[in-house]
């Protein structure tokens, strides 16, 4: 167990390079084992979620190789059983099903597991995957997959669902016929996973829009991928400076990914600048409440709303935070409160009341996006914070500690009995 020492008041200036996607690369490495061919994915980060996902992966009999930030995934699948243990470390473990399946017509999957932020059923995965003809019986904590013939199919999707759009376009890449998918997420990383699919030798069009359309064919093979950037990465350190003040330069970033992002932080005062595949992020820290409701995207993620939400905290005005895609994504409300914040919550509404000051305290980190949030709410307290609970924020955040500390902050990682 570990814990982040942080020291506040520091400003950040310099330059970081952003990392491949966390939600890309995640169902990328699943997507990998639609062929017995290597797949090579560059630039990929090494947190705790990718490493669970790697031993996931080596634990069904497939080859895996890691050399810095590429990872190669080849040799196919001899045992279609997730085991349980690695299963609860991991969300995106679910992922696995339409790949599992629809490569090798069977998958036994235990239910995920990942951060505690409430309920996310995986119904919406079972009655996409159930259309395409694919058995699914759920029995003593286990989801099980079969199918001796995926058929492509007309899905309607009764929720927007990242995940399940993934699942549904893996499991009908290699089915029989077309398959339509209505209502379809359109995340960039689902556009991203249909890129590389596409390289592979799927037929798919229309990912990243509400009607994706899939071709199968008979057989996939081998590529070589590089990830979208982390968007929710980037975002946070833009926060960071929207609450520290200073400038940072952010380099392999998408503009458009995060113009939900870039649009609240100018609507608090930051100045923003977009280039090419860069985004310069500057403020004062004197920074203006915002109002922000999370929905899927384009519109404002849910991954961003609790490090918004640290820094309504110490802005000027009131802040009204709807968040509609998770019941329980308010954990970090208490432990800003223990810093001084200023909140209240109703429901799914939290009203932040801006506060002129933050005071270190000795938080916990209960989930990766709620943790990263009390870390940048230590970089602007005044005295010393310690989050602990540090496990979590590894999960999404490659060495956010020493990122910080490059950028300026006062920041240590360090054992919990230390």
């Amino acid at each position: 167990m570990e814990k982040f020492i942080i020291r506040g008041g520091n400003r950040l200036y310099g330059r970081v390079r952003i990392k491949g996607a966390k939600n890309s690369v995640l169902p990328l490495l699943a997507g990998a084992l639609l062929t017995d061919e290597k797949v090579t994915l560059h630039d990929c980060p090494d947190i705790s979620d990718v490493r669970y996902m790697l031993e996931i992966l080596k634990s069904l009999g497939v080859s895996v190789g890691r050399t810095g930030d590429d990872i190669s995934v080849w040799g196919g699948v001899r045992n279609g059983n997730i085991p349980e243990a690695l299963a609860k470390e991991i969300r995106s473990s679910v992922f696995l099903m339409g790949s599992l399946v629809g490569k090798h017509g069977r998958a036994r999957v235990a239910y995920p597991g990942g951060c505690d932020i409430g309920l996310r059923p995986i119904d919406v995965h079972v009655k996409a995957l159930r259309e395409l003809n694919i058995n699914i019986d759920e029995q003593s904590g286990y989801i099980n997959c079969s199918s001796d013939e995926i058929r492509g199919a007309d899905v309607q999707l009764d929720k927007i669902s990242v995940g399940a759009t993934e699942n549904a376009i893996m499991a009908a890449v290699l089915a029989k016929g077309r398959t339509t998918i209505r209502n379809a997420a359109k995340e960039p990383e689902i556009a991203d996973l249909a890129d590389m699919l596409n390289k592979m030798g799927a037929k798919i069009r229309g990912a990243g829009g509400a009607v994706v359309t899939i071709d199968g064919v008979e057989s996939l093979s081998g590529c070589e991928h590089t990830p979208i950037p982390d968007r929710i990465v980037a975002g946070t350190l833009m926060t960071a400076v929207g609450m520290t003040g200073g400038e940072i330069e952010l380099e392999n970033v998408v503009p458009e990914h995060l113009s939900a992002i870039s649009s609240k932080l100018v609507e608090s005062a930051c100045k923003v600048r977009a280039f090419c595949d860069r985004i310069t992020v500057s403020g004062n820290g004197k920074s203006k409440a915002v109002d922000i409701e999370t929905s899927p995207y384009p519109a404002f993620p849910t991954d961003m709303q609790a490090q918004l939400m640290a820094l309504d905290a110490v802005s000027e005005g009131t802040g009204i935070i709807v968040e509609n895609i998770f019941e329980t994504r308010f954990k970090h409300v208490p432990d800003l409160r223990r810093m001084g914040a200023d909140i209240t919550v109703r429901g799914d509404v939290a009203v932040v009341r801006g506060v002129e000051k933050l005071y270190g305290a000795e938080v916990c980190a209960s989930d990766l996006r709620g943790g990263s949030a009390l870390v940048l709410a230590g970089l602007r307290a005044e005295g010393t914070t310690v989050v602990g609970g540090v496990k979590h924020i590894d999960r999404g955040y490659e060495k956010l500690d020493e990122i910080l500390s490059l950028l300026g902050a006062e920041i240590q990682r360090k054992n919990m009995n230390e």
